[in-house]
């Protein structure tokens, strides 16, 4: 009789837990901590911005379905001010409190710098915004996965694009670090295998306010009739004022990483009619991507800028990577990003297991008038295959 009983109270147990609900149930999970380590303050602070919004969208919209793969996701912030020496103590301070998937940081030296360490840490780095093919390559680190596109795979797109480009000789106005130099590089090996030619190239410091002197240069050669700009943050949005003032609209833009929504919401209409890439553009015609557009409109009454598509983008690798491993450790969570194929707000993509480069679309977008507003449009797409294959400096 008393077997009986407790098989009775025991059917009873198992009925009651059935009606609690599965995210209830879930509760006891080691949550997904997720590390943002982002320019807070410093010449970064713009797009900072933007990247904590997204983190914190991606964040709300997980927990208010349910959490990932059952578990609730918990964020702390950390501010980089715009240097590698403080995202550094940033990034491990929210490591060491077991904040260890770390996402964030705009400038690739803050990524490089942070990246060395993440072994040490325990931790694990999604990249969202830096470019550097450093990178995925002779920096590459087992738990550094980069979710947007590098300066090989803008590069690639540019050579593809540049057959359509009818000017000939350019100028070149980049950032000194190594992002601007890369990418001063990278334009030139671009452009000479056009036939085309690099007259001039400028390399202002972080923290320029007066480009006149540089913007006076490239005036002062008028076979100049194309020019070249990877400048970054406050440089960026003051180089774009000067050079409309200067009356420099005459010589055709192109743009690496400048036609973002923040230097064209900064500068009144300096940037309409530049070309440039687009890392991500809210007309990108995807299922995710319009649920995504949707409910960050319905927050925040008006769709989401490329900085934010992208960081919500890099949020979605992770959240990938915990379902995939069904675990919130960055060793495992890395393991199962290796190679892994799945959707995305771009459509389906595939994280390379040779360098940990996601590849996706590339975009081509000019600053036009849209419904009385200056907005970049995506005027091109271009298919992954054309992708350049690891460079073979990555050492896993």
């Amino acid at each position: 009789m008393k077997t009986k009983g407790l098989f009775k109270l025991s059917l009873a147990a198992l009925a009651a837990t059935a009606l609690i609900p599965l995210a209830t149930q879930a509760q006891d999970k080691e949550p997904v901590r997720i590390g943002a380590v982002t320019s807070i303050s410093g010449v970064f602070a713009q797009q900072g911005e933007e990247v904590m919004r997204a983190i914190e969208f991606a964040v709300e919209e997980a927990n208010a379905k349910g959490g990932v793969d059952g578990r609730k996701v918990e964020l702390k912030t950390g501010d980089d001010e715009s240097t590698p020496k403080a995202g550094l103590r940033a990034a491990e301070k929210l490591a060491r409190e077991g904040y260890n998937l770390l996402i964030g940081p705009i400038a690739s030296s803050i990524t490089m710098a942070i990246g060395q360490n993440l072994q040490r840490w325990d931790a694990m780095q999604t990249v969202v915004i830096s470019k550097s093919d450093k990178i995925t390559g002779d920096s590459c680190k087992a738990r550094m996965f980069r979710a947007n596109h590098s300066d090989a795979m803008d590069l690639a797109m540019l050579g593809e694009w540049m057959k359509d480009i009818k000017q000939k000789n350019f100028a070149i106005v980049a950032a000194d670090y190594v992002w601007g130099r890369d990418s001063a590089k990278a334009f030139t090996e671009s452009a000479e295998a056009q036939g085309k030619n690099v007259a001039l190239t400028l390399f202002p410091p972080l923290g320029t306010k007066d480009f006149a002197p540089y913007i006076s240069q490239i005036k002062a050669d008028p076979s100049i009739d194309g020019i070249w700009v990877a400048l970054v943050g406050r440089d960026l949005i003051a180089y774009t004022k000067q050079a409309q003032s200067f009356g420099l609209t005459s010589k055709t833009t192109l743009g690496h990483a400048m036609i973002m929504n923040f230097v064209v919401n900064a500068t009144g209409d300096a940037t309409k009619g530049i070309w440039g890439n687009m890392g991500y553009g809210s007309m990108i015609d995807t299922p995710m991507n319009k649920a995504f557009v949707t409910g960050f409109e319905a927050k925040y009454d008006r769709p989401p800028t490329d900085n934010e598509g992208q960081t919500y983008n890099g949020m979605q690798l992770i959240f990938e990577g915990v379902r995939k491993a069904h675990s919130v450790k960055p060793a495992e969570i890395s393991k199962a990003l290796e190679g892994a194929t799945f959707d995305s707000i771009y459509g389906e993509v595939t994280m390379r297991a040779a360098d940990h480069q996601l590849v996706l679309p590339n975009y081509i977008g000019q600053v036009q008038e849209v419904d009385g507003k200056l907005e970049p449009v995506i005027m091109r797409r271009f298919d992954p295959s054309i992708v350049p294959a690891p460079s073979g400096d990555c050492k896993l």
